[in-house]
C-alpha cells in the first residue's frame, strides 16, 4: 500500500473521525405523516410506487474517471477528470463489484449506462467499428442476473481518429464515414441488447466537435453533422425498443467558441426526424433553466432523455445535489405528467472523492428531488392559480417545502432494504477499507 493510499484509510476509515449510528435516523410515524399529506390532497403510497417504477440510468464512467476498458488512452474530447482520490476501478470486475456496491445503497430498481469503450475485450483488440454484441454479452448477462435494464452510448473520444477533436463533422470524408459507421454498430448492439432484455433501451449520440476559437465557417460543420447523422439513423432500420437520442452541448474544453451540435441543432434535428432529444443539466449556460424547456421540447419530439448533473463555472459534470436547479427539473416532469415520456439518467464524474459515496450521493439526490416533487399537494396548487388567486399559489408552493418529505423518503429506503440517510455513509467507508483500500 503507497503512503498515500495508507494516508487515506488511516485518516478517513480507521481512525472513523466522522461516524454515525446506524440507528440515528429514525423517521416519525409514517402513518402520521401520511395523514397530514392526505389532508393536502397528497397520497403518500401512489407517490411511493411511483418513484419505485422510475428507475434511474447510473453512469458507468463515475467508477473509473472515464477511463474505459480500451487499453491506455488519454482524454479529449474536452472531457477533463480532475482528483486522485485512490479506490479506481481498473478492471471490468473491480467497476461491477463497485456498482453493485452502489446498487446496496440506493433504493428501487435502477439502469447501468454504458459507453462503448466498456467493451469486455479481453487481451482482443477490436476497432470500434467492428463491435457487436458480443463484446457487451457479459454486460448482458450480469444485468440478467441483478435484475437491471441497461442503457448505451456510442463513444466518440479517447481515440486516435478523434484526436483534433473532429468526427461527425470532420471535413476528411474517410474519417467521417469511420464514425458514421461506429454509430451503426452502436445502434446494432443496442439493438441486441433490448431483444435480450425484452426492455427499452436509450441509446444516446454526443459528439465534442468544435472550435477553440472563433470559426469563420459555422455552417459547414452542421451540414456534414446532419449528413453524419441521417447516414447512421438510417442503417439499421430503427428498433421499437430502443430511444434514439442526441445530445447538444454549449462548450467544451478546447471548442470554448462553436459547437456544431448545439443546442438548436440538435432541437431541430429530434424535431424533424422525431427522435429524442438529450438535456444535460450542465450543458448549458450557468443561468439557463433546464426546467424550463421541458414542456416546450416535449411539444415537438415524442421523448425526452434528462442528464442530471451540476454545472460549476466552467465545468458541466459536479456530482448532484439536492439543488433547486435539480428539485426544479423533477417538479416540471411531475407536474407536467412528462414522467412517462422522459428517461431520466446522470452524468457526473468526481475523481477527488470516494467515487461510491459520489454515485450514491448523486442518485439518491434526484431520487429524492422526485419524491418531493411526487408530494407536492398539485391539486390545491392548481386551484388557486386557476382562479386567479397568485398570493395563494405562491403561499401554497412556498408551505409546501417544509412538509415532512423526509419521513416518506426514509420508508421508501426501508422498504427497498436500503440504508437511510445518515446511515449508508457508514456502509460505504467499510466497503472503501474493505475493498477499495487495497487497490
Amino acid at each position: 500500500m503507497s503512503w498515500k493510499l495508507s494516508h487515506y484509510v488511516t485518516a478517513g476509515l480507521q481512525k472513523s473521525i466522522w461516524r454515525l449510528p446506524n440507528s440515528l435516523m429514525s423517521s416519525p410515524n409514517f402513518d402520521a405523516v401520511c395523514s397530514t399529506f392526505a389532508r393536502l390532497g397528497v397520497d403518500c403510497e401512489e407517490a411511493l410506487a411511483t418513484l419505485a417504477a422510475t428507475p434511474i440510468s447510473i453512469h458507468c464512467w463515475q467508477g473509473d474517471d472515464v477511463g474505459g476498458f480500451e487499453g491506455p488512452r488519454a482524454l479529449d474530447g474536452g472531457i477533463a477528470v480532475t482528483g486522485n482520490y485512490p479506490g479506481k476501478a481498473t478492471t471490468i470486475e473491480q467497476l461491477r463489484a463497485d456498482f453493485e456496491q452502489v446498487l446496496k445503497l440506493v433504493p428501487g430498481r435502477h439502469r447501468i449506462n454504458l459507453h462503448a469503450s466498456y467493451a469486455d475485450l479481453g487481451a482482443e483488440k477490436v476497432d470500434r467499428t467492428a463491435l457487436t454484441v458480443e463484446h457487451f454479452q457479459s454486460w448482458i448477462d450480469w444485468c440478467i442476473k441483478l435484475g437491471i435494464g441497461i442503457d448505451f452510448n456510442p463513444t466518440f473520444f479517447g481515440h486516435p481518429k478523434a484526436a483534433d477533436g473532429l468526427t461527425l463533422t470532420h471535413p476528411d470524408p474517410e474519417i467521417r464515414a469511420y464514425w458514421i459507421e461506429h454509430g451503426r454498430a452502436c445502434r446494432r448492439i443496442a439493438a441486441a441488447m433490448a431483444d435480450q432484455l425484452s426492455e427499452k433501451i436509450v441509446h444516446n449520440l454526443w459528439i465534442p466537435d468544435g472550435s477553440k476559437d472563433q470559426p469563420f465557417d459555422r455552417k459547414g460543420p452542421r451540414e456534414r453533422l446532419e449528413a453524419s447523422l441521417d447516414a447512421i439513423y438510417a442503417d439499421p432500420e430503427p428498433h421499437p425498443l430502443v430511444v434514439e437520442a442526441v445530445e447538444s452541448k454549449l462548450f467544451g474544453i478546447g471548442a470554448e467558441s462553436y459547437t456544431a451540435g448545439s443546442h438548436e441543432f440538435y432541437l431541430g434535428y429530434a424535431i424533424t426526424r422525431q427522435v429524442a432529444l438529450c438535456l444535460d443539466a450542465g450543458h448549458f449556460h450557468p443561468t439557463e433553466s433546464v426546467a424550463d424547456k421541458i414542456s416546450s421540447v416535449l411539444q415537438f419530439v415524442p421523448e425526452l432523455l434528462l442528464h442530471v448533473s451540476r454545472g460549476v463555472r466552467w465545468d458541466s459534470d459536479h456530482v448532484v445535489i439536492l439543488d433547486d436547479a435539480t428539485l426544479a427539473v423533477a417538479q416540471e416532469l411531475v407536474r407536467g405528467d412528462f414522467l412517462p415520456r422522459t428517461a431520466i439518467g446522470l452524468d457526473f464524474f468526481d475523481a477527488s472523492i470516494n467515487r461510491i459515496s459520489a454515485w450514491v450521493i448523486g442518485t439518491r439526490n434526484i431520487q429524492k428531488a422526485l419524491l418531493i416533487a411526487l408530494l407536492e399537494p398539485a391539486t390545491a396548487i392548481r386551484e388557486v392559480e386557476s382562479a386567479g388567486d397568485f398570493a395563494g399559489r405562491l403561499a401554497l408552493m412556498e408551505s409546501a417545502k417544509s412538509l415532512p418529505w423526509g419521513a416518506v423518503w426514509e420508508e421508501f429506503c426501508q422498504r427497498n432494504n436500503t440504508p437511510g440517510e445518515f446511515e449508508w455513509i457508514n456502509e460505504a467507508r467499510a466497503y472503501e477499507k474493505a475493498v477499495l483500500a487495497k487497490r
